[in-house]
């Protein structure tokens, strides 16, 4: 596929160079067969592919196409191809190719540390280093960072018991796994960053992460993802209370930073006031 990615960019003078991204330009990460092929085609100007899906038909036959630049999935997206285009293209060979276009005068604006020049028509990256894992490595925080992460993540969770002492799974499941789970991972990052060095890369979604906690963090991470039932929810947010709080000290140790224990006491205190309601309205929490 990447002879076939090199064969077309070659064959094309609007194409000037090709970048690999992502886990295929990362030496550290084992390759299997789900690797995407992140592509980018550095070119003289867009127009002529700008709507014209059927030019990337050379690839191959495709299960599925998605082009996100022109599409409305949210209210705030542009749905336009004015700087880039992208084409997301999953093929019948279950080969997988992410391309995306951008034009050579925007291509200064364009920082990816994991980035390998394939192919440089005109010697546009002449002082460009090889790929690093630099960008995706995990950020120090600093005190601001980090105290709102725990305020944030406190705040939220009463969100949860909201949804919880309503009888309303959904929406406390949708607390716990969006605004709840978001500072939680951060926490869990810098915790892996405060004990074994902030040179990691955790990848996409954290999916490294059990690398590198011990096994009995990683079994109380797992519990943290519950069913829809209220009592499973209830004992999931508990375990990330309890996870978040523990980390959240260790990583004020080691960083120096201060940690406002005050407020995960008062938290827990009112979790703690609000836990017979939800125990009136489902008597499996108390087993």
């Amino acid at each position: 596929m990447l002879e076939l990615i090199l064969s077309v960019a070659s064959g094309n003078n609007n194409i000037r160079a090709v970048i690999l991204n992502g886990s295929r330009a990362n030496k550290n990460i084992k390759s299997d067969d789900f690797q995407d092929y992140d592509i980018v085609y550095v070119v003289d100007e867009l127009k002529g592919f700008e709507s014209r899906p059927t030019w990337i038909d050379v690839f191959g036959e495709r299960i599925i196409l998605q082009m996100p630049n022109s599409m409305k999935i949210d209210e705030d997206d542009s749905e336009t191809e004015e700087d880039e285009i992208t084409y997301l293209m999953l093929f019948k060979d279950f080969n997988r190719i992410d391309l995306k276009l951008v034009e050579v005068k925007n291509i200064l604006n364009y920082k990816d540390s994991l980035s390998k020049i394939l192919l440089d028509k005109d010697h546009l990256f002449k002082e460009r280093l090889g790929p690093s894992e630099e960008d995706y490595m995990i950020k120090e925080p600093s005190q601001k960072e980090f105290l709102d992460c725990c305020n944030e993540f406190w705040w939220v969770s009463t969100y949860v018991i909201k949804g919880l002492a309503r009888d309303e799974p959904i929406y406390a499941k949708e607390m716990l796994e969006n605004p709840v789970r978001k500072m939680f991972m951060k926490m869990l990052s810098w915790y892996v960053g405060a004990t074994k060095g902030f040179e990691i890369n955790l990848g996409n979604c954290n999916r490294f992460l059990k690398e590198h906690v011990s096994s009995a963090l990683w079994k109380r991470i797992l519990r943290t993802y519950p069913d829809s039932e209220i009592i499973n929810i209830w004992n999931s947010l508990m375990e990330m209370i309890s996870v978040f709080h523990e980390l959240g000290l260790e990583v004020a140790k080691e960083t120096g930073l201060n940690y406002k224990i005050e407020e995960s006491i008062n938290v827990k205190e009112y979790i703690g006031n609000m836990k017979e309601r939800i125990i009136n309205k489902n008597p499996a929490a108390n087993n």
